[in-house]
């Protein structure tokens, strides 16, 4: 079988870029020398590049000269002169590119298929399974379709450009945050919106409302991507271990139409309902959120997962509900801390490979329960010191109003009317406490929660909750 490449299209854009050296702003920001097929043609491909980059002239007399001075065959001086003889237009720049490339993708591809021919041919009882060899597969593959983005140290100034180009980001959009919205004003305006690369944890205990955030969360971004895709939503993947798909669907279909998700799975709804079921159904069928139910999910699963939704459907947040139910994958050997530790790094690597912010829900500790101040703390993570090692951004959510409903005191007792008052000012409010922040300053964001629709909104400005929330 023959090799993919053309040793005359490579001579050819040597050939342009020899005789017109600017010519090397056609390429693609990322080209590399490693494209080429020849060795030789990486070499003189990789000198031309250097040379431009110093601000000096690339042609076969310097190129020459600087073939003197570093390592070479010999062979670069005599070829040079060959090439720059071919009279090929500029404008056949980038064609050109793109055909190297097209075959060192190919090459890379029948290379892949060799390893994996050999890898599976050699397996053993200790040895990877067929499974992770699918999954090793599927992350080269990946790696492949992102072609340049792996390109080691990055020199300060391209970092600091990137910098400002996302400053820019920001300003521009009315919103003024540069990540995807988590359709919170507040929160927003704390986070500056779920950043590329972060990993976010939500934790709470039980019934404060974990899953209806994220849930809500992940709705936002995608009507966001929905309506505008160029604004600050994105496409979700939302993997939920506990809930099944329909159930979530139930949930969405009730806070957008006003009618309980409880009823609606009891079905106590009335004829008059289904109108606005149909309305809603119609306007968020397109909706950019892909749900996986699968329970059990290893974490390498969920990485093979994540990775092919980014090459198919662009998803932009992920979000895992919830961390606990995650598994490693492996049988004995590690205890559950080690296994949660691995399971945290993975999804702060995932974040990082795909450049996307990944949001896992996590249960905290029963400590909570046993102080008189139930605000949880970072210490409360269950299992693990790595969740809180690994995380860029940790909040949790806290709701007053459902301990200080289970106390409440006898009727017509003097401490009636103090808890009626008490009781009156933080009803349907959450606290979102962001205990920790990598990029920015730790607060408490109060939201309004409907617990009969399972829906978190911004808070009315004019609410008296404002001066209860404690100053960090």
């Amino acid at each position: 079988m023959s090799v993919p490449y053309s040793q005359e299209v490579e001579q050819a854009l040597l050939g342009i870029l020899l005789r017109n050296n600017q010519a090397t702003e056609q390429l693609p920001e990322l080209f590399a020398g490693h494209f080429f097929y020849e060795p030789l043609h990486q070499r003189i491909y990789t000198a031309i590049v250097t040379l431009v980059q110093r601000g000096n002239v690339a042609n076969p007399l310097t190129l020459a000269q600087y073939f003197k001075k570093s390592e070479s065959t010999g062979q670069e001086a005599a070829y040079l002169t060959e090439l720059a003889g071919l009279l090929l237009p500029s404008r056949n720049t980038r064609d050109y590119a793109q055909h190297i490339f097209d075959m060192y993708l190919r090459r890379q591809l029948i290379e892949l298929g060799q390893v994996l021919v050999e890898d599976v041919q050699k397996i053993t009882l200790d040895g990877p399974t067929p499974t992770e060899h699918i999954e090793s597969l599927e992350h080269k593959l990946f790696s492949l379709t992102q072609w340049g983005t792996d390109r080691g140290p990055m020199p300060f100034g391209h970092a600091l450009d990137q910098a400002i180009s996302m400053a820019e980001t920001a300003y521009k959009r009315d919103s003024r945050i540069v990540g995807v919205s988590t359709g919170f004003t507040d929160m927003d305006k704390l986070l500056g919106g779920l950043h590329p690369s972060d990993l976010i944890i939500i934790a709470g205990r039980p019934s404060m409302g974990k899953t209806a955030l994220a849930t809500n969360m992940a709705f936002s971004a995608a009507a966001a991507q929905l309506k505008s895709p160029d604004g600050d939503g994105a496409a979700v993947a939302f993997f939920s271990l506990e809930m099944s798909a329909n159930q979530l669907a139930m949930r969405l279909l009730g806070q957008e139409t006003g009618i309980s998700s409880d009823r609606i799975r009891r079905g106590a709804i009335e004829q008059s309902h289904f109108p606005a079921f149909v309305e809603v159904s119609r306007k968020l069928h397109g909706l950019p959120l892909f749900i996986d139910d699968t329970p059990a999910l290893t974490i390498a699963g969920l990485l093979t997962r994540c990775r092919r939704l980014k090459r198919k459907e662009n998803i932009g947040l992920v979000l895992i509900d919830y961390l606990q139910l995650l598994s490693s994958g492996r049988s004995g050997g590690e205890n559950r801390v080690q296994e949660l530790s691995e399971i945290t790094r993975g999804l702060k690597a995932l974040a990082k490979e795909l450049q996307v912010p990944v949001i896992a829900l996590s249960q905290l500790s029963r400590a909570v329960e046993q102080r008189d101040d139930k605000r949880p703390q970072l210490s409360d993570l269950r299992e693990s010191g790595t969740i809180e090692q690994d995380a860029d951004v940790v909040m949790f959510v806290y709701r007053e109003e459902y301990y200080e409903s289970r106390k409440k005191p006898t009727e017509g007792s003097e401490k009636m009317a103090a808890w009626q008052k008490t009781m009156s000012d933080i009803y349907n409010v959450a606290e979102i406490i962001i205990a920790k922040q990598r990029h920015g300053p730790i607060a408490t964001v109060p939201l309004h929660f409907d617990a009969q629709r399972t829906k978190f909104s911004n808070l009315a400005k004019d609410s008296n909750y404002a001066s209860r929330i404690p100053q960090e």
